[in-house]
């Protein structure tokens, strides 16, 4: 988000390889040179230079209720329903929005399709990383080692607009969704789903959840 309360895409950062002086926390301002992205048309997407990353303060606090959080939340336009997300989306070209649904209905596990990452995805990930200009095809064995999950997740939900009650599925791309899933594996084996579920259709939901809502490149009509 920057300072106006814009939402902007800003790839590619691959965290774990970038300096330790560089590495930022989570609702913490930084300060870096971007561009707009060539290859994508969508007008959030920039690349940023990895090398110029720097930290600008510390983080966000979470005091009082996330008051400091909310001075910049309140920038941004907050939508209740996802039709008028769709609705700005075919009006203004915007791919990226901020919604609250009132209700979490459940989450759908199914496994993955392809259980491993295809050539096709592994030279994507190889691609997004050199234009950070962190590696070269070299490296690719390094990149192919990163883990993929071995089921997608959706969230089905409800907007309720003026008494009237809409029903949606979107597709969970949230990494910490997947970082959730091999905690709850490695600590609870097989019956990993429960505190997984817990989390995603409970404990999340019963802290004002809001959705970031996104478009994928290749598919600029879907939500």
């Amino acid at each position: 988000m920057e300072d106006n309360g814009h939402l902007i895409r800003l790839f590619p950062v691959p965290f774990r390889l970038i300096n330790d002086d560089q590495q930022f926390k989570k609702w913490q301002t930084i300060k870096a040179t971007i561009e707009k992205a060539r290859d994508d048309h969508r007008p959030e997407s920039h690349h940023i230079k990895v090398d110029t990353i720097g930290r600008d303060g510390p983080p966000i606090s979470t005091k009082n209720g996330w008051a400091e959080r909310w001075t910049f939340l309140d920038k941004a336009t907050i939508y209740d329903d996802f039709s008028a997300v769709e609705a700005d989306r075919k009006s203004t070209g915007r791919t990226l929005a901020f919604l609250r649904p009132s209700r979490i209905l459940a989450i759908d596990v199914t496994p993955s399709s392809n259980p491993d990452w295809t050539l096709e995805e592994r030279d994507k990930l190889l691609t997004y990383q050199q234009q950070g200009g962190l590696f070269d095809a070299a490296d690719a064995p390094a990149i192919r080692t990163l883990r993929k999950l071995p089921f997608e997740f959706h969230y089905r939900y409800r907007c309720d607009v003026g008494g009237v009650e809409a029903e949606y599925r979107h597709k969970i791309v949230d990494w910490e969704a997947g970082a959730l899933f091999w905690n709850c594996r490695r600590k609870y084996g097989e019956k990993w789903e429960a505190p997984f579920r817990e989390k995603l259709e409970s404990v999340l939901p019963a802290a004002d959840l809001i959705f970031l809502m996104g478009t994928i490149h290749s598919f600029p009509i879907n939500g």
